[in-house]
């Protein structure tokens, strides 16, 4: 079984920075991809940014050049660094890891606040 516990999340204004946290355990697979999504009120989840085990990073265009994501293979963690926050970047953001054959092995953290505003 795998956890995926997030940290970072709160209140900041808009312009500001957050880092959020992700710290995975159990049996992880040597090849998976992890990301974040987010979720604002009346929305649907939206991928915000995933990398791979080998390192390939992908984001949203609306994240681009705002947002990078990283990880610390030692610690099995992956961070969100969220730069020039808009109140529109306000949702809970979820850490997901996907691993298996086609990734069908899918797990949720569970879901950490992040409030933009003055």
């Amino acid at each position: 079984q795998v956890q995926l516990v997030e940290s970072g999340g709160g209140l900041v204004q808009p312009g500001g920075s957050l880092r959020l946290s992700c710290a995975a355990s159990g049996s992880i697979s040597r090849f998976y991809v992890m990301g974040w999504y987010r979720q604002a009120p009346g929305k649907e989840r939206e991928l915000v940014a995933s990398i791979t085990s080998g390192g390939s990073t992908n984001y949203a265009d609306s994240m681009k050049g705002r947002f990078t994501i990283s990880r610390d293979n030692a610690k099995n963690t992956v961070y969100l660094q969220m730069n020039s926050l808009k109140p529109e970047d306000t949702a809970v953001y979820y850490c997901n890891l996907k691993m298996g054959w086609g990734f069908s092995y899918d797990y949720w953290g569970q879901g950490t606040q992040v409030t933009v505003s003055s």
